[in-house]
């Protein structure tokens, strides 16, 4: 018989492959090592192949796809319903199947290699950038022990201690001071691989045209134009810019029943990390427009009915759907357009 569709269960070593034919009747139930799937795929006629959107699960589409199958990757949580009865690797790859197959299903763009590493780039600062507040509040703490308070600010950090390491050598005991040293030490080198991956991110940004488009949009710069641009892939896939919106987390939760609507905080879906980009730009536009650094019209009849919290998330979903149609009609931003309530 033949295969139509495929699920296929990844992981490191083996992988759990399970098929059926255009009836949906279970033809193929098989275990393939890695080193098997390349001649197991490549004398497969064409089919369609599902996968979870998971570790590796890019490279597999793009090595399938170049077999010439047609790859599907799902949302790990779309498949969850149709797991049966225990949870094995098995039953995950014919839930994997049965959920390609559904035609109301949605699914994940595959991403090239380029916009992979793009959004390693931004993994890495991000984890950087982590480590560095860790250490900083760590040196902090460990100063405040002896009395030695810093204000707020990791830049305070390379500022201050120095001259307070300096006031406290006759107080407190030599190994402590280095210690002191060796952290801020850390704490700078870390500082200069933040710095060194944003100019390699703004690098890709400025030979992209897509991030550069979206870099005119208030409140987007350079990081967060290249993570939505690599992230989004294909802004096709998205029906409209609410479906970016709340894929991006940024729209209400339901509990809705009996025909009562009920309208909660946002559900927080999806990316959490592109979420904080927008977010964060989100804030800044508000600070420039309560200052009076920027005229926008929109922002500011908001911020009169709204708190600033409130605003700057609805200033964010705003902010996705202009970067939506930008991304799919390859137009540039007009502020006139976007000063328009939406």
């Amino acid at each position: 018989m033949k295969v139509t569709t495929i699920g296929i269960d990844l992981a490191k070593l083996t992988f759990q492959v399970h098929g059926v034919d255009a009836r949906g009747r279970p033809v193929l139930k098989k275990v393939l090592r890695r080193d098997q799937m390349t001649s197991f795929f490549v004398n497969l006629p064409p089919c369609r192949i599902g996968m979870e959107a998971c570790a590796s699960s890019h490279h597999w589409a793009r090595v399938l796809q170049g077999y010439g199958h047609d790859v599907r990757l799902i949302a790990p949580q779309f498949v969850k319903p149709y797991v049966k009865s225990n949870k094995n690797d098995a039953n995950d790859a014919e839930a994997i199947c049965e959920a390609v197959s559904r035609p109301s299903m949605r699914f994940v763009g595959v991403k090239t290699i380029e916009q992979q590493s793009v959004l390693c780039l931004h993994r890495a600062r991000e984890g950087f950038v982590k480590q560095r507040s860790a250490i900083a509040n760590q040196i902090r703490g460990l100063l405040a022990e002896f009395g030695l308070v810093l204000p707020q600010g990791i830049q305070h950090v390379h500022k201050r201690v120095p001259a307070l390491l300096e006031q406290a050598t006759e107080q407190l005991p030599g190994f402590f001071l280095e210690l002191i040293r060796t952290l801020v030490d850390h704490l700078r080198h870390l500082d200069g691989h933040v710095k060194a991956l944003e100019r390699e991110i703004v690098r890709w940004h400025r030979a992209d045209p897509t991030s550069q488009r979206l870099e005119q949009i208030p409140g987007i710069g350079p990081l967060t134009a290249s993570a939505l641009t690599a992230s989004v892939g294909d802004p096709k896939l998205f029906k409209n810019g609410r479906q970016l919106a709340a894929w991006l987390g940024l729209v209400p939760r339901q509990h809705s029943s009996g025909g009562k609507p009920t309208l909660l905080g946002i559900s927080k879906r999806g990316d959490m990390y592109l979420r904080k980009l927008l977010l964060l730009g989100a804030h800044t536009v508000m600070i420039r427009v309560r200052h009076h650094a920027v005229q926008n019209s929109w922002v500011t009849n908001l911020l009169h009915r709204r708190p600033v919290n409130v605003a700057a998330i609805a200033l964010a979903n705003k902010n996705a759907r202009i970067a939506w149609a930008l991304m799919v009609h390859g137009r540039d931003y007009e502020p006139r357009l976007a000063n328009a309530a939406l």
